[in-house]
């Protein structure tokens, strides 16, 4: 049984969903007009499918035979997710279809028949219109059925480890800065601002700075994303799957409370003067 990072898949998982809910805007905002345009654009998107239809069986390998099969109610969530490839195979196919029933041009064989007339092209393309709308619309129904079965299984699987206390991932203790630094975070909007010179600065959703060291642990052990971006505009902070864990398996550390009348402690120059 191999041990995998768990809540790394779940990240995964939820990227993966996130990725075929856009090409599934793409599909529906693809012009179904007959020509050469839509056969350029359903070929990129067909292209795609497959890319993702590849991550889907990758994410459904490293999954098998894991130690989340271990986990109660892991079959249902991985039969669920498998449903993706089908899915999403039947969304390319049906883009295939829109490619054969595309109107083509072309010249005829010498001594063939003559060239269609204007009104008999036109006739082809108005009776194709509608065929390819139908299939573009087939498409994006299992893009978002497939987006869809990502997310319910990335939700799955965090379902399970959290009410199997023996299954769940290790996660560092988190000290009050950094419980507090994530549950920020956690509130959405935090942004990542990186300087000229390299240096970085954190805030909240509410503006709020996030000091560097406790942003850094949260950097470290994977519990926080923080999404690729050029120039100097702010890079998108999230809390990963691991960061909501430990947030719903940790209870937030307590400060050590001032005893009240209690004398400070003499500093050591206090003691020299004794």
């Amino acid at each position: 049984m191999r041990q995998i990072d768990l809540p790394l898949q779940i990240d995964r998982l939820r990227d993966l969903g996130a990725d075929f809910t856009a090409l599934q805007v793409t599909v529906e905002a693809l012009n179904p007009q007959p020509g050469s345009d839509l056969l350029k654009e359903v070929g990129q998107q067909i292209l795609s499918i497959h890319q993702l239809v590849g991550r889907a069986l990758i994410r459904l390998s490293v999954l098998d035979g894991s130690q989340y099969t271990a986990v109660p109610g892991s079959l249902f969530s991985l039969a669920a997710f498998s449903k993706v490839i089908a899915s999403a195979s039947t969304a390319a196919s049906q883009l295939a279809s829109a490619v054969s029933e595309n109107p083509l041009e072309g010249a005829v064989f010498v001594g063939g028949p003559p060239p269609e007339v204007e009104s008999i092209r036109q006739t082809r393309h108005a009776e194709a219109a509608p065929v390819l709308k139908a299939a573009l619309a087939s498409a994006a129904r299992h893009l978002s059925l497939s987006a869809t079965c990502c997310f319910n299984a990335a939700s799955g699987i965090t379902s399970d480890v959290t009410e199997c206390p023996e299954h769940r991932p290790e996660l560092p203790q988190l000290k009050l800065a950094q419980y507090t630094a994530l549950e920020l975070i956690a509130q959405g909007g935090a942004l990542r601002y990186v300087g000229r010179k390299g240096a970085a600065r954190v805030q909240g959703g509410d503006g709020k700075a996030i000091r560097p060291a406790p942003f850094a642990v949260l950097e470290e052990h994977h519990l926080v994303r923080v999404a690729a971006t050029t120039g100097y505009v702010g890079q998108d902070v999230t809390v990963s799957a691991a960061g909501r864990l430990a947030l719903a398996f940790q209870k937030p550390p307590v400060s050590q409370p001032t005893v009240p009348g209690a004398a400070p402690k003499p500093s050591n120059t206090a003691r020299r003067l004794r």
